[in-house]
């Protein structure tokens, strides 16, 4: 039996952090516990990378759910969600992709911002959330 590597958090914060029945994420990227960023590929032999903000946002989102889970909660139990987009001209992939979580009608509330860039420069998206659970 393998045990799966962690995605440990790159400062003095934890990934989760619930006060009563809210359990907040903090901001997630794409990184995988090797340190390798998904949605990365490179299409010439001159190393230029194509950032596939599709690929990000689902990798963001499964590993929210997974941190969502080892919190007793899952994705159907956020209520809010904060994403910061690197570039605005991503937004089309990125809405699709998130659709494929969360539903229009029963979803939770959303705000999308614009930011300058994220700690690491191949990295397209970054989101957190808010979740209700009862304990």
């Amino acid at each position: 039996m393998s045990q799966e590597k962690k995605v440990t958090p790159r400062g003095a914060y934890p990934h989760t952090k619930r006060v009563g029945d809210f359990i907040f994420v903090s901001g997630t990227s794409s990184r995988r516990a090797d340190n390798s960023i998904a949605g990365v590929d490179i299409i010439d032999e001159m190393g230029t990378k194509r950032l596939n903000i599709e690929v990000q946002t689902r990798e963001v989102l499964n590993n929210i759910a997974k941190n969502l889970e080892k919190a007793g909660a899952s994705i159907n139990d956020v209520v809010d969600v904060t994403s910061f987009l690197v570039n605005m001209n991503d937004f089309a992939g990125y809405n699709k992709a998130y659709a494929e979580f969360f539903d229009a009608e029963t979803g939770p509330t959303r705000t999308t911002v614009a930011v300058h860039q994220l700690p690491h420069p191949d990295l397209v998206v970054e989101i957190k959330v808010m979740a209700f659970k009862k304990q």
